[in-house]
């Protein structure tokens, strides 16, 4: 499902280049839930983003599926994730001035469903957010607003999700629930689910960690603990 081969990515800083990701190769099939972990500063976040298109990398490729979306034009990524990637925010990035139900109603809209509302609600029950769809962002709880970015995510029943820290904002309580129901849609959903986390709790019900350290892959480890080359495809 997804294949990341030889990727780098550097930033200029004060004239000075920084290397952010350092040859990065990694093969993720379809359905694995995997777990990106590391020190804050290696590289995580910059790859999970690079992975749903939302920038490119300085060099190196990304095929999802089969396709090339290094390759692709702006307006082509954009239609190409909204069919194809659920992407969670660590800082939810809801619209304001939309209610919940609303929030989690635009991509479907985008995608021209003609039952947006009505899968929309259906999500917003199923995270637990029934009574609350008439809600704006301001009115609802951190654990809430995750919830319906959570919903958001999954309106199109994207092949693959990506979620950046999708507990680093919650108290434990909010962020085992958040946990659970990441878990559940996943299941029930059969997405492939690449979560960036500190959250340990989270980390441990992956079935792969991947770890990240000065851009570069430190291990790469299934949950029966054989280890696979650092480095090289999965």
């Amino acid at each position: 499902m997804i294949v990341v081969q030889h990727l780098f990515m550097c930033l200029n800083a004060g004239g000075h280049p920084v290397t952010i990701l350092n040859n990065i190769s990694l093969e993720i099939p379809d359905k694995q839930m995997v777990a990106i972990v590391g020190p804050s500063g290696s590289g995580k976040s910059t790859l999970l983003g690079l992975m749903a298109g939302l920038d490119k990398p300085t060099s190196g490729s990304i095929r999802l599926d089969g396709i090339e979306i290094t390759a692709l034009a702006e307006s082509e990524m954009a239609r190409y994730r909204r069919k194809q990637i659920g992407y969670i925010f660590q800082s939810f990035h809801l619209i304001p001035t939309l209610t919940a139900l609303e929030n989690v109603a635009v991509p479907l809209e985008l995608a021209g469903s003609q039952r947006a509302n009505g899968r929309a609600a259906e999500l917003l029950a199923a995270v637990g957010l029934r009574d609350r769809q008439d809600h704006y962002p301001v009115q609802l709880s951190g654990g809430e607003q995750q919830r319906v970015a959570v919903a958001r995510a999954f309106a199109c029943r994207p092949p693959i999700l990506l979620a950046d820290e999708p507990t680093g904002n919650l108290d434990s309580a909010t962020g085992r629930q958040v946990i659970d129901l990441l878990l559940a849609l996943n299941r029930d959903q059969g997405s492939t689910l690449i979560l960036v986390t500190h959250d340990q709790t989270l980390a441990s019900h992956a079935e792969r960690i991947i770890t990240l350290r000065d851009g570069r892959i430190e291990s790469d480890s299934l949950k029966d603990s054989f280890l696979l080359s650092s480095g090289a495809p999965g």
